[in-house]
């Protein structure tokens, strides 16, 4: 009796376009339901927040007119600090998911140059988070501008320094959430990332504070989430930086840790 051997077509060397990879992570972050959850709740907890604080304010005389869109702004972004933790523990998990089930081989087996698959997490997460942001601060504002007009304190999306402040609160959401991807992407755990990524943005902060040194005090400033506030908040004449100023700060901690992490990514196993 003859055995008859059925070969098996050899799959083409298939290389995934840039568009590819995009699409495979987006479709991998919107499939996960701790996305889902994590944008949820920035959204619901900003509106919630930003009427919060518009309805307690307590106001006990007149607010002249330039303190009025500042008033403004605190009540839209309140949500902001609030939600930076959210999608920071979500910026973690978008990679460190992946290397505890074992997903990152079939990643990297499709992108082996790595780094793309890196840049395209990267971007769909930056992109994802930062339409949030903008749902949920301009959200909190539309909630809270008529609470606050009913107490006398008036704003527009065109006063000085509004509209600049509420696209802040959503660029730093997004920021954060790259960064802590790149965190994550160096330490390849949950729980390892997460610690991190919120030691940063809130130990390091506090830290600099008690410590009775001037160096401490001028570099407070230049921290991720000390400079992140100043993206959402109206320009004030006393601040150590300025908007622009900060926004490249932020960027440059971003840009750190994405090279850190790109670095890592190459050298080590899967």
């Amino acid at each position: 009796m003859s055995t008859t051997t059925l070969a098996r077509p050899v799959a083409p060397n298939v290389r995934l376009s840039s568009a590819g990879i995009l699409r495979s992570e987006w479709i991998k972050l919107r499939s996960v339901r701790a996305t889902v959850w994590s944008y949820a709740i920035v959204v619901i907890v900003s509106l919630a927040l930003g009427g919060l604080m518009a309805s307690t304010l307590y106001l006990p005389e007149a607010i002249p007119p330039e303190a009025q869109a500042p008033l403004a702004v605190q009540a839209s972004t309140f949500g902001v600090s609030f939600g930076q933790l959210v999608v920071s523990v979500l910026g973690v998990l978008v990679i460190s998911g992946e290397y505890s089930t074992g997903m990152i081989r079939s990643t990297l087996t499709a992108v082996p140059r790595r780094l793309p698959a890196l840049w395209g997490k990267a971007v769909v997460l930056f992109l994802a988070t930062f339409v949030v942001g903008l749902v949920s601060v301009f959200g909190a504002y539309f909630v809270s501008a008529p609470i606050l007009a009913a107490k006398g304190v008036e704003s527009s999306l065109g006063t000085d320094g509004v509209l600049l402040a509420l696209l802040g609160g959503a660029l730093y959401l997004a920021f954060i959430a790259v960064f802590s991807l790149a965190v994550g992407t160096m330490l390849r755990s949950s729980a390892g990332g997460i610690a991190t990524a919120l030691g940063v943005l809130l130990i390091l902060p506090t830290v600099l504070q008690i410590i009775p040194a001037t160096w401490a005090r001028d570099l407070s400033p230049y921290l991720l989430s000390n400079a992140g506030s100043t993206l959402f908040s109206v320009p004030s004449p006393g601040g150590v930086l300025e908007p622009w100023q900060a926004m490249l700060v932020v960027m440059a901690w971003v840009a750190a840790s994405l090279a850190v992490a790109a670095v890592l990514l190459k050298r080590r196993d899967a």
